[in-house]
């Protein structure tokens, strides 16, 4: 172990300004997972952001030094809650690596540089007519146009030399254009170094455009909090506000964190978290989620979190992180690039070197040429810069649209479901009961039976448990919780408590045989709670819940888009399912499930799907976590301050609404469209030229249009991704 090594590895994040190499990226995420000590490291080039799981103490000082060896103008900062300051969301979009003024200057030098090596280009082309610039200043001025534009190109090329990054696009590059001026072909030199050089510039550009495509999901942070403290309202940055504390919201700003209000009335805007626009109305007691704009009155809020738990963190995570978990598509670029580059090359050198030895009159220059036209053509850039880009087009529109797909391994899975289960309770239906009656057993007390049930549950947060409790509080029914000596909770089934010495069960009709006492079974259309006291059924609340306003449209909408199965699981007994289910139009429905069962279910399903379909499970991330995480697509609905529907979905629908399930999985199958665009028109442009660079009838020129056009072609196309489309996928 070296010396520098811990036994418990970590994981920390990296804000990297100025990296907008794709090719850099690839190469120091390549270079820090092959670094001892460092388990995993995964580099998002469309945010800027790296993370690293290690056993380094000196964790730091490795990470800078490997990517400066790389990149040595980019800033490898640490980042981490108690770093965020109002300057944070914008972090990990700048690329510029600088202020204002140092990016005026480095545009204003390229600007001059690009005009230099055109203004000798353009010599150079009249001079092949003309030749009025004799030897050897011909190759004076071609080799100042050429540096002016290439001499990045040919440091990179040199140092990943050095670091064992033979077969890159600087390699490529750099071979053609010296190549070119030993046969003399020295407009050829300039001109793909230039444009290799402008190219270069655009796609820093595009990659700046997909960043700031995120600034404005990002900056929904609130950077100030107005904390009441002794009577007196005092500015500080939400990071540093405890839980407890109170904070004034006047209209027209941001909620700081999350919390509940304490006073006024006002609408809230939560479009910045659910994408939705429609405002919602808060009064007193009302539940506020921070980073949503409060519209008309003055609110007086009670946090309930930090800030690093709050509702607007979590979604800057999630967008932050989505890019990391690439798509096999991605990894599949990426592998292939590296073996592509290298038959490329040695195709070249074979062009260069077997026809003059075997084919008589054929001369070394001649074919040197095409060699060189054949390395300019096969520069990998557009497939390397286009795929992530379009994938994080799509994971950005996502986004903004209230839909947060944790990476392009998500969106590639979106694309092959054809079976989509759902939950019942707050998943199909509002997850809002009310109490429909109370039936008793043998004259017991209905106001009792609903007091001992609303004590049994005072400590419990299910849907249902809250609204016994309400309805109890609604009657004015005495609560003490000092009454309860004992409380556990039994997941699908009902709880357990002990009330002055006395046993008290609540939950199904199952839960209540498991512990032997006999019941009745409802013959009504609605979720059923029993109750037993010691041991004897005293009877059951009846409950209903309302199917959502979107769920027939949204299921109307799935099986528009080939979805070919749809099911209902719930825990509910199977009456109250199968009205639920049929009501939404879905034909299939399992109900009195334990978690464990509706495992089993999803296993089931999976089994029966043919090979690459894949089953999506639309949940709340609170019950169903271990069915969520065994679904190919784990969905979870209205998850943001749901800490089990942040870790384990898939997919977090920041809002309530059932019909950005089809929505997602449009943008997911629209993104690959893309996507696959962006690979046949590559391959094809690239084969074509390639066949002609060969056959000597491509010359530079066209190769720099096989290169630079075509992966500046691919770039515009994959923008695509990061704009919304009402009709079609």
């Amino acid at each position: 172990m070296s010396e520098h090594q811990v036994l418990e590895a970590s994981e920390r994040k990296y804000l990297l300004k100025g990296l907008v190499c794709a090719g850099c990226a690839a190469k120091i995420e390549d270079a820090l997972n092959k670094t001892e000590g460092i388990d995993e490291a995964n580099l998002d080039l469309s945010t800027g952001v790296l993370y690293v799981k290690s056993r380094l103490s000196n964790e730091h000082e490795v990470v800078e030094n490997i990517v400066k060896s790389f990149e040595p103008h980019v800033e490898v900062t640490p980042a981490g809650a108690e770093e965020l300051s109002e300057e944070m969301p914008r972090e990990c979009c700048v690329s510029d690596g600088g202020n204002a003024p140092k990016k005026l200057l480095r545009v204003t030098k390229d600007g001059v540089v690009m005009l230099f090596s055109a203004f000798a280009l353009i010599l150079l082309l009249v001079n092949q007519e003309r030749s009025f610039i004799p030897y050897p200043w011909n190759y004076v001025l071609a080799l100042s146009g050429y540096l002016a534009a290439g001499s990045n190109v040919l440091s990179k090329a040199v140092k990943n030399l050095l670091h064992g990054y033979i077969f890159d696009e600087y390699f490529l590059m750099a071979v053609a254009t010296i190549g070119a001026f030993f046969i003399g072909a020295l407009p050829e030199a300039v001109g793909v170094m230039l444009f290799f050089r402008i190219g270069e510039i655009l796609q820093d550009r595009a990659v700046n455009k997909s960043r700031r495509s995120i600034e404005s999901l990002l900056a929904s942070r609130p950077k100030t909090a107005l904390v009441s403290i002794d009577g007196k309202l005092v500015e500080m940055d939400p990071a540093k506000v405890s839980p407890g504390a109170v904070v004034v919201v006047r209209p027209g700003e941001k909620i700081p964190l999350d919390g509940v209000v304490l006073e006024g009335f006002s609408s809230v805007d939560t479009s910045p978290l659910t994408g939705e626009s429609l405002p919602i109305s808060v009064s007193p007691e009302s539940e506020v989620k921070g980073g949503c704009i409060n519209k008309e009155g003055l609110l007086r809020i009670r946090t309930t979190k930090p800030f690093v738990e709050s509702s607007i963190y979590k979604m800057m995570e999630l967008v932050e992180r989505a890019s990391a978990r690439k798509a096999k598509t991605e990894k599949f670029i990426t592998t292939f690039a590296k073996y592509y580059t290298p038959v490329v090359v040695l195709l070249a050198v074979a062009v260069a070197v077997i026809p003059p030895l075997v084919v008589e009159g054929e001369t070394f220059s001649n074919w040197l040429y095409r060699a060189m036209v054949l390395l300019v053509i096969s520069c990998p850039c557009a497939l390397v810069v286009s795929i992530p880009l379009g994938y994080f087009g799509g994971i950005g529109l996502a986004s903004a649209r209230g839909v947060l797909i944790k990476g392009s391994i998500v969106m590639d899975a979106l694309n092959d479901v054809r079976t989509v289960i759902f939950d019942k309770t707050g998943t199909l239906t509002e997850g809002v009961f009310r109490v429909l009656s109370v039936e008793v057993v043998d004259g017991f007390d209905e106001s009792e039976l609903l007091r001992l049930a609303a004590l049994a549950e005072l400590h419990s947060n299910h849907p249902i448990a809250r609204t016994i409790v309400k309805e109890a509080q609604r009657r004015r029914l005495p609560l003490r919780d000092e009454e309860i000596t004992f409380h556990k909770v039994y997941p699908g089934k009902g709880v357990m408590a002990n009330w002055k010495g006395k046993k008290i069960i609540v939950g199904t009709d199952e839960f209540l045989s498991e512990n032997g006492i006999e019941v009745k079974e409802s013959s009504k259309n609605a979720t059923v709670v029993n109750v037993a006291l010691e041991g004897k059924h005293i009877g059951r609340i009846l409950l209903g819940d309302a199917l959502r306003q979107e769920a027939k449209n949204a299921v109307s909408k799935l099986r528009a888009l080939g979805v070919e199965k749809l099911m209902v699981l719930s825990g509910d007994n199977q009456r109250s399912t199968e009205a639920v289910a049929k009501e939404a139009g879905i034909p299939c429905f399992k109900g009195a499930l334990l978690p464990e069962e509706k495992v089993k279910a999803v296993e089931e399903e999976m089994e029966k799907a043919r090979e690459k379909e894949k089953l999506l499970f639309v949940g709340d991330g609170i019950n169903d976590s271990p069915v969520i995480t065994r679904s190919d697509v784990g969905v979870a609905m209205g998850g943001i301050g749901s800490d089990a529907a942040i870790e384990v979905a898939d997919v977090v629908i920041m809002g309530d609404s059932l019909e950005k399930v089809p929505e997602a999985i449009c943008i997911a199958r629209r993104t690959r469209k893309i996507i696959l665009q962006n690979i046949v028109l590559v391959l094809s442009v690239k084969a074509f030229f390639l066949a002609l660079g060969a056959m000597g009838v491509a010359t530079m020129w066209e190769a720099v249009f096989a290169d630079v056009g075509v992966a500046l072609l691919a770039l515009v196309n994959s923008m695509r991704s990061m704009k919304f489309q009402k009709k079609g996928c």
